[in-house]
């Protein structure tokens, strides 16, 4: 499971960015073509979490979906897999959007002086 690695560096970047404040919530953006599956990575975060300024954060979830252009007509094809056609034929494709994986936002606690 890739996804307890990912959850890992996520955590380690989002903690290294709060630079020792508390982190409420993170939001992040997992593509659908990603091979990244949420359920996993809110699973492994909750681990990953325990004993980090990120303990008891919230972790949102966005997914992104696939889609591409096409080479030949400039077509935009919603996609479900990382793989697919246009309606033209042509299956030269290129992926707009759906393989990323993005630490979105992140909501610290305010310090109050």
């Amino acid at each position: 499971m890739h996804e307890l690695g990912i959850t890992q560096n996520v955590v380690t970047i989002v903690a290294e960015y709060a630079n020792g404040t508390k982190v409420k919530r993170v939001l992040l953006e997992i593509g659908k073509l990603s091979a990244i599956m949420p359920d996993a990575v809110e699973f492994c975060f909750d681990i990953c979490t325990q004993g980090t300024v990120l303990e008891g954060a919230k972790l949102e979830i966005l997914e992104i979906s696939g889609l591409a252009k096409c080479r030949q007509c400039g077509a935009e094809i919603p996609l479900e897999k990382p793989f697919g056609s246009c309606q033209c034929g042509s299956a030269h494709l290129d992926l707009i959007a759906g393989e990323e994986l993005k630490i979105k936002e992140i909501e610290i606690e305010e310090l109050c002086v």
